[in-house]
């Protein structure tokens, strides 16, 4: 199971990405609710539509936010270049069990560093 990030959905909603809509097909995507809540703060066509499917989708574990600020300090991922939200789909992503899959470069290292790059 793969934790899509907001990066790749981004991508998918504007040019299409076939990984994305084969992982979609296999029933291989996991969301969390930051990444819908970062899509719907911006400017989707077919909104609606877009925002009930992500929805649908399963989601990952979800981690407190004072987890979140241990786990910060535990991996040493501070001063990475990493945001809030990206912290959040890391923690949620080795709590899971899953991948993460991102386009964002210093997400894709703290996620590599964690073993959890899809």
């Amino acid at each position: 199971m793969i934790l899509v990030d907001i990066s790749v959905w981004i991508e998918h909603l504007r040019a299409g990405n076939n990984r994305l809509k084969t992982l979609l097909f296999d029933e291989q995507v996991l969301c969390h609710p930051f990444v819908i809540g970062e899509l719907a703060c911006g400017r989707l066509q077919k909104r609606m539509e877009i925002l009930s499917m992500l929805k649908a989708l399963p989601e990952v574990h979800l981690v407190e936010h004072k987890e979140v600020l241990s786990f910060l300090q535990a991996r040493r991922l501070y001063g990475r270049g990493i945001g809030w939200v990206d912290a959040h789909l890391l923690a949620s992503s080795l709590l899971t069990g899953c991948n993460l899959w991102t386009f964002d470069k210093p997400l894709r290292r703290a996620a590599a560093a964690l073993n959890v790059l899809a």
